[in-house]
């Protein structure tokens, strides 16, 4: 894309191929949310990428690459938790996106955890909160648990097993997921699709691994 296109244009194109809606506010959000991310990244080192055209690419709309399926699969949601969420990805997007979801982002670095509530409060997203420590020690349940890149399939599970219902699932965000993974899952959860993504501008294999409940019919 040239040079001379706005990042708010980009955002649009992007949302555009993801057959999302373009909503000024939510572009202007996402703006000011990537803002947000290079401001403070440069003194607290949020995340390894330095380039504002690489996080729009490999954060932002990788992230919102997830919000069509998610809103597909379960579309009776109403809370979802982000379990290593790092610089709130993806949910701070997701919060966004969806302001009838409820947002949990969970980290156990307590400067991402402070950036993600700085979000929150710049950005007007009351359904936004973040909680710093182990997501072990967490209680609640949650509609979905999300992860990006957090661990393996197994470990990811295993960590959330007391966070979730019956009816609970699990959306795991991946490069690419090898039989060995899978096999990990037997006793813990059960794969029910794997799902594709396609995000503008990123030329990498990405998916998403759906994952349910054992007891789940």
């Amino acid at each position: 894309m040239p040079e001379h296109v706005s990042v708010q244009q980009q955002i649009e194109h992007g949302l555009l191929q993801l057959s999302l809606a373009i909503d000024p506010i939510q572009v202007e959000r996402l703006n000011g949310y990537l803002s947000l991310l290079q401001k403070w990244n440069q003194t607290y080192n949020l995340t390894a990428l330095r380039d504002p055209a690489q996080m729009l690419t490999h954060h932002l709309l990788d992230s919102l690459s997830i919000v069509r399926p998610l809103l597909t699969q379960c579309p009776a949601a109403q809370t979802v938790l982000d379990v290593g969420t790092g610089a709130g990805l993806p949910g701070v997007v997701l919060a966004v996106m969806c302001p009838q979801l409820s947002l949990t982002c969970v980290d156990a670095v307590g400067k991402k955890v402070a950036f993600v509530n700085q979000v929150s409060l710049s950005l007007g997203l009351k359904n936004l909160k973040a909680h710093h420590g182990r997501v072990e020690a967490m209680s609640g349940q949650f509609d979905v648990i999300v992860s990006r890149a957090f661990s393996s399939l197994g470990d990811f599970v295993k960590c959330t097993l007391t966070l979730a219902h019956p009816q609970t699932r699990w959306l795991a965000m991946k490069a690419q997921v090898s039989d060995q993974e899978m096999g990990d899952l037997s006793n813990l959860a059960d794969v029910f699709h794997v799902e594709p993504l396609q995000v503008p501008g990123l030329d990498a294999q990405r998916c998403i691994v759906w994952m349910k409940s054992l007891n789940t019919p």
